[in-house]
């Protein structure tokens, strides 16, 4: 028998054929299904996450132990609702007993809770307050806004209602949080999609990169929303926010750095298997090392106390490995697929003889130029970039980062925090937010002495379950009865031993005087008497956030710096990069402080800000520096350093200047959310990534790098090589 050679080599190209066909096919089926699966629960979030503060503090904090106490001394666990009604002139009788019906009637809404105390009139004649919970299990901000359209139809005419308190502030909080799903998604796909069309002036291009940003994005939901339902990891609204702003701005960077290898190849190749090939094989270190760079700075914060940033840290690195995940297999795949006409209408020419030419290196457009006056001009120009950016770091010390007032959380209009102003205008400024203190209940009386002699103290009242209110006044003299002369006083509700007692404030209880008083006030009591509340929990927030900014800041820059060693092999090419990226940072939130005091006039900033503007400020802006570095490397190794250089900077400048593009706009999406936090976030993101591209990477390491010549990569051998 006669072997046919030529036949077997004919089949072996059909079995390779096939092949290459199918693995793409069934990567992008496998996509197709985790999409499918992740897609519909993009308007479910709501179902697994939670804005509750108190569930994100340790659970050694005092304000956390307290929230815990609270259901068992009120036997429920409702968030109370501020009902202030504000009349032009001093309220009627008959006006009163308006307000009081229509406070006796709002049980019968959905979510109202059934015990609503009576309206109180003020001591100015002027308003009226009543405390009205909305069940925990209610939609909130449905339940407020219905709360607040009855009340305001039942009251008196010339009666003004507001709902305010801690469900007023919350359902403010929810309301703003609405906008994620799909005003937040569509704005970043929008950005993203229009700086890809000018980038690339193709319409199928920008679709198909968009969808390896929207498919690791549903698988990434996926697996969120399925550990947060397991009640493994903590969701909030702010937390999923970040969430799809990283997921697509990373997707995106890693997937422009491919297509740039791909177009490449497609110059020195007819064969669109072998180009993305060697497009991957380009792509992929710089791609896995830029994740995995991110993904280390993002699990530092599980040493977060605070809860709402240690929960972060694993929910973005899963979006963030399946970015690179979808970047490395389903992006090729649909390369693979599409092939040059992926670039319609301006496909790439197969043009091997010109590659040649310019041997590798673009020798037109900006950056060819822009590597030329770094060639003539390197220490000139590091020297300057520097001294700007630290004239720019400067205002860092304006920064106001110690916390904001729960009624400035919400940027725009707050019908709570109008309330607020109006019941403080009118009544003691801490009403219906008490400050909440468990105590022995031997002690009951010593404690709540030490409340009532506090200049921050309005008033004292203990938790008292067979009180008409629930509560009953304690005084100087004790526990005054209810009822009229001769009736005797309520027994407190003890729950172990303790008794709770509730201290009215003088101030807003989420302003400074009022953390101020709870400050004084636990420095004046035992540490066995816990203080909790909204105040006690503004406090305790701000102290741990300010604790993991200064512990997890250094931590970063160690972990990011040791991997930059391992990939560039190098010890003083990690060290300066990591000191230019900080400089940056500083400059960003220096910038930051001057806009944020005099353009907008924020109230200040909440001391996660800072961190979260470090983490994704240090982890995604070292990304353009990895991405250009390891380019850098590349060329050094067959062109010397200072050649290398200048080559990295001229072939990696327009990808990475388009990946920088991207990066900023989806982070600046989040201000179409009105979170003071989101807003400031997206800012000095979207600014501090700008800074990044068009000035560090392109001016200052490139200058800094070519100044220093091969003595960058000490104590590699290629720092013994050429410059």
């Amino acid at each position: 028998m006669v072997h046919d050679g030529t036949s077997s080599a004919r089949v072996r190209v059909r079995r390779h054929s096939w092949a290459r066909v199918l693995i793409p096919v069934l990567l992008i089926l496998a996509w197709l299904v985790g999409a499918g699966l992740g897609g519909p629960l993009f308007g479910k979030v709501d179902e697994v996450s939670s804005n509750d503060q108190t569930s994100y503090l340790p659970s050694s904090a005092d304000a956390t132990k307290v929230q815990a106490l609270l259901g068992e001394f009120n036997d429920g666990d409702s968030i109370p609702a501020i009902a202030v009604f504000v009349g032009s002139d001093e309220l009627t009788d008959a006006e009163l007993e308006t307000i009081t019906d229509a406070v006796a009637d709002a049980p019968a809404l959905d979510g109202i809770s059934d015990e609503v105390s009576p309206a109180i009139a003020s001591d100015d004649g002027m308003a009226a307050q009543a405390f009205i919970p909305i069940q925990s299990d209610a939609e909130l901000a449905d339940t407020a806004r219905a709360l607040s359209a009855q009340l305001q139809t039942d009251a008196p005419d010339g009666v003004t209602v507001y709902i305010t308190g801690p469900a007023g502030f919350s359902a403010d909080l929810v309301a703003g949080f609405s906008g994620i799903d799909g005003l937040l998604l569509g704005v970043a796909l929008l950005a993203v999609f229009v700086i890809l069309i000018l980038v690339y002036r193709s319409m199928l291009l920008p679709i198909v990169v968009l969808s390896t940003s929207l498919f690791a994005l549903c698988v990434a939901l996926l697996t969120v929303w399925w550990l947060a339902k397991a009640e493994v990891l903590l969701l909030s609204g702010q937390t999923q926010g970040i969430l799809f702003i990283l997921v697509i701005g990373a997707a995106t960077d890693y997937a422009l750095l491919l297509v740039a290898r791909f177009r490449e190849e497609l110059r020195v190749t007819h064969d669109k298997g072998a180009a993305v090939l060697a497009a991957w094989k380009g792509s992929f270190e710089p791609i896995l090392a830029s994740g995995g760079t991110v993904i280390a700075g993002l699990l530092c914060l599980l040493l977060s106390d605070l809860k709402s940033n240690s929960t972060l840290g694993p929910v973005a690195a899963i979006g963030i490995f399946f970015a690179m995940l979808s970047a490395l297999t389903l992006l090729p795949s649909m390369l693979l697929l599409f092939g040059r006409a992926v670039f319609w209408p301006r496909r790439p020419t197969f043009e091997p003889a010109v590659v040649a030419a310019e041997n590798g290196m673009p020798t037109k457009g900006l950056w060819a130029k822009l590597a030329g006056l770094i060639k003539r001009r390197p220490r000139l120009i590091w020297i300057a970039t520097t001294l700007v950016l630290l004239a720019g770091a400067a205002g860092v010390t304006q920064l106001n980062a110690v916390g904001v007032p729960q009624s400035d959380l919400v940027i725009g209009e707050s019908e709570a925090r109008d309330g607020q102003v109006a019941l403080g205008e009118h009544f003691p400024g801490g009403s219906g937010s008490p400050a909440y203190v468990v105590v022995d209940e031997a002690s009951l009386q010593d404690v709540a002495d030490v409340l009532l002699t506090h200049d921050g103290v309005d008033a004292v009242a203990v938790t008292a379950s067979d009180s008409p209110s629930g509560t009953a006044e304690v005084t100087a003299d004790g526990i005054s009865a209810v009822g009229p002369p001769g009736t005797p006083a309520p027994d407190p509700t003890v729950v172990d031993g303790d008794v709770m007692l509730q201290a009215t404030l003088t101030d807003a209880a989420d302003s400074d005087a009022a953390a101020s008083t709870v400050r004084d006030l636990r420095a004046q009591l035992t540490d066995d008497v816990l203080i909790g509340g909204v105040t006690a929990t503004s406090v305790d927030t701000n102290d741990a956030s300010i604790h993991d900014r200064n512990l997890i800041i250094p931590v970063i820059l160690v972990v990011i710096m040791l991997i930059l060693m391992l990939l560039l092999r190098s010890i003083l090419a990690p060290v300066l990069l990591i000191l230019t990226t900080v400089l940056s940072f500083g400059t960003a939130m220096g910038v930051s402080a001057l806009v944020f005091n005099g353009i907008f006039h924020f109230p200040g900033a909440d001391p996660a800000v800072p961190l979260y503007g470090f983490v994704f400020l240090v982890a995604l802006g070292i990304d353009y520096n990895i991405f250009l570095m390891t380019r850098v490397r590349e060329e050094s190794i067959a062109h010397g350093t200072r050649q290398g250089v200048l080559r990295g900077l001229a072939i990696t400048g327009g990808v990475i200047t388009s990946a920088g593009l991207v990066l900023a706009a989806t982070f600046a999406a989040l201000s179409v959310i009105p979170i003071l936090f989101l807003v400031q976030l997206a800012f000095i993101v979207a600014f501090g990534v700008l800074l990044d591209t068009f000035v560090v990477r392109s001016l200052l390491v490139p200058a800094l790098s070519y100044d220093i010549g091969r003595k960058i990569w000490w104590p590699s051998k290629l720092g013994r090589g050429e410059d």
